[in-house]
């Protein structure tokens, strides 16, 4: 079980410890900046910084050794010949970075919709161009909060390093099974309620908010899609919505459990202008039988007047598949020990939190 906890915000990363009284911060790091992405892999940490006007940067700490540097993924010059292209070919910021299953491999998703590989654990980083150079990429929509389209998840085959999936908004999910070598859309089932009658359907209309796999099994995926929970059981190739979600199918969090198939845990909200939690209360929302019923938690949570909304990755699950955490967007911070039964917050507020994420052991 990790006893290390690690929280980008808005104003720095914050590293918190589970001690005999409780968590409590061990270090805090880039206080001022905004933190968009961060993973912990044992003693090396990276986090990945969106400075805005001075355009984001990427860290990695290794042990005792501290902080330091490294080079961010870069687009190659727009050529002319994509002129018609609508999106920017540079670098906007890293929202995900995730290990690649082969020892010095990452995967950094970023906006405008880039999937960046290094192999030198992250000292250098090569843009997937075959995904970026499809045809299908100048239809990709920017709605994950911004004006650009952004690559929120990648998922990799713990079994099958070559085997990836990535969860684009607005894009649907996309596979490829040899590397990033090619690709295609899997979005079978999926439909985007906010689309015209005719688009509803169509694959790459999908706003995937989060995607989740079990590690045990990971044909086995989970999807927090704008228009509601979907699970598939065939790797993203077919999908089937779970209406039973409660008390929204709203949201935009998911992790999964790493050795049962059949549960994941999300974090309800309502939507579109709103964006609050339903009725004030802040809930996290479980299934244990593959979406047929949820259970809303709420032990240890704020029950009125809560509107803490949770970002993609700013609910995080260990390795047991016992300890969890999330951050919310005011600043609040919660862990349990006990699979969601209970949570409690530890002594602090923090900035707005972007992301959450246990050491990797």
């Amino acid at each position: 079980m990790s006893d290390r906890l690690h929280v980008g915000t808005r104003k720095g990363l914050f590293e918190l410890q589970r001690r005999s009284a409780g968590w409590e911060v061990a270090a805090v790091d880039f206080f001022g900046d905004p933190v968009s992405a961060v993973l912990a892999q044992g003693e090396t940490v990276f986090a990945a910084l969106d400075l805005g006007h001075f355009g984001a940067k990427l860290w990695r700490k290794d042990g005792k050794v501290g902080w330091h540097e490294l080079p961010t993924p870069a687009f190659p010059p727009k050529p002319q010949e994509a002129e018609d292209d609508p999106h920017p070919w540079t670098l906007g910021k890293i929202w995900t970075i995730v290990p690649g299953g082969v020892e010095g491999r990452l995967w950094a998703g970023t906006m405008p919709g880039g999937l960046f590989r290094s192999d030198d654990a992250g000292d250098s980083w090569a843009l997937v161009e075959t995904l970026w150079r499809l045809p299908e990429r100048k239809q990709w929509m920017g709605v994950a909060g911004g004006e650009q389209p952004g690559i929120s998840s990648v998922l990799v085959d713990p079994g099958n390093p070559d085997d990836v999936r990535i969860g684009v908004s607005c894009a649907g999910v996309w596979a490829s099974q040899d590397s990033g070598a090619s690709w295609r859309v899997i979005n079978q089932g999926m439909d985007n309620e906010y689309m015209p009658p005719d688009q509803r359907g169509d694959p790459i209309a999908q706003d995937i908010h989060q995607l989740a796999h079990c590690t045990a099994q990971p044909k086995v995926m989970w999807c927090q899609h704008h228009s509601g929970i979907y699970r598939s059981e065939d790797g993203g190739e077919t999908w089937r919505l779970l209406p039973s979600a409660r008390p929204s199918g709203f949201g935009f969090a998911v992790v999964a459990h790493p050795a049962d198939p059949k549960t994941a845990w999300f974090v309800p909200a309502v939507k579109d202008e709103q964006r609050v939690p339903v009725d004030g209360k802040l809930v996290v929302s479980r299934t244990r039988d593959g979406g047929e019923s949820f259970e809303v938690l709420h032990q240890g949570l704020p029950q009125q007047h809560a509107y803490d909304l949770v970002y993609r990755h700013a609910l995080a699950i260990d390795e047991t598949g016992d300890r969890l955490a999330f951050g919310s967007t005011s600043g609040g911070l919660w862990i349990s020990e006990n699979g969601g039964d209970s949570w409690s917050a530890p002594e602090m507020r923090l900035p707005p939190v972007a992301a959450v994420r246990f050491s990797l052991e």
